[in-house]
């Protein structure tokens, strides 16, 4: 990835984005399957070059954790996809070779440093980096961290794994749907029986001082932001509740990912309004450019503005 590695402050907290992959495969259509045309049409205009080929309609993502250091612990945000994960029905994830902790090196953090892991939710492109493969197993990256997340999560990706079926949108293809289980078997099962993980209840309480899990489900079951707030400056780690700028602009739209269409609608709404009230920086998991930015409201129109 070609973006310049950045360092926000949010009070005593220093904010690193710490790349895996830039991705340009999404058109309109495909990533708002059944969506009005006309509302990347009102927008255009106001999706950068960064965000949106206008030459080919394609959006332009990332995906990427965040790395946080506060003055008590160093703490990473998701974790991306992870190298050698068995994801066929993903192809632009399928058995990766990325150099993710060569960049977190450069960052100055070594897998060991990590205290806590905080996972807005257990998908693919979220939970690949909490494990690795060595000798043909799966291990935990991070075998000083406590990796914090849902047990709500937790308890339906487990339940996917041992063969249920998913109680979810029915037009989610099937590169979201099939792979739940080798997501949990590879990425999230080790990690508990390394007995790293704890399961929190979603319910925006602190799970570390300052730093809280706000529920906003609907892209997942049980979907969290983490809102961080120091010395009376906040941020809000978005996590999936929006996937591009778009979405911003246009916040009735649901990405082809969302499992829970009507709760995936009214947690975008309360994550704007939120990040508005509360003057929050907003750093997000799939925009592009810098992927932090800020929110600002006009009436009943929201619009972002890249940091």
């Amino acid at each position: 990835m070609t973006q310049e590695t950045k360092t926000y402050h949010i009070g005593d907290a220093a904010i690193t984005r710490i790349d895996e992959l830039a991705l340009a495969a999404f058109q309109f259509g495909t990533l708002y399957p059944g969506a009005d045309p006309e509302a990347l049409e009102r927008q255009r205009g106001r999706l950068e070059a960064g965000s949106f080929d206008p030459a080919t309609g394609t959006f332009i993502q990332s995906i990427h954790s965040w790395l946080v250091r506060t003055p008590h612990h160093t703490i990473l945000i998701d974790t991306a996809t992870g190298n050698d994960k068995d994801r066929p029905d993903i192809p632009p994830l399928h058995r990766l070779n990325q150099p993710f902790l060569a960049r977190l090196a450069a960052a100055g953090v070594t897998p060991e440093d990590i205290d806590y892991v905080l996972l807005t939710h257990v998908h693919a492109d979220h939970v690949g980096w909490n494990t690795r493969l060595v000798d043909g197993r799966w291990v935990p990256t991070f075998p000083n961290a406590t990796y914090i997340f849902s047990r709500a999560e937790q308890a339906y990706g487990e339940s996917l794994a041992k063969g249920a079926e998913p109680d979810t949108n029915p037009a989610l293809g099937p590169a979201l749907r099939k792979p739940a289980d080798r997501v949990y078997d590879d990425s999230v099962r080790p990690v508990i029986d390394a007995g790293l993980a704890r399961l929190v209840t979603v319910d925006g309480g602190e799970v570390l001082e300052g730093i809280s899990f706000i529920p906003t489900p609907g892209h997942s079951v049980d979907h969290a932001s983490i809102r961080l707030v120091s010395r009376g400056e906040t941020a809000l780690f978005a996590g999936d509740v929006m996937h591009h700028p778009l979405q911003v602009y246009e916040p009735s739209l649901n990405s082809c990912f969302c499992e829970f269409p009507e709760a995936a609608l009214r947690s975008r709404k309360f994550a704007l309004e939120d990040a508005v009230e509360r003057g929050a920086a907003v750093f997000t998991t799939h925009f592009a450019q810098s992927s932090a930015g800020r929110i600002t409201r006009n009436g009943k129109r929201f619009a972002w503005q890249f940091l």
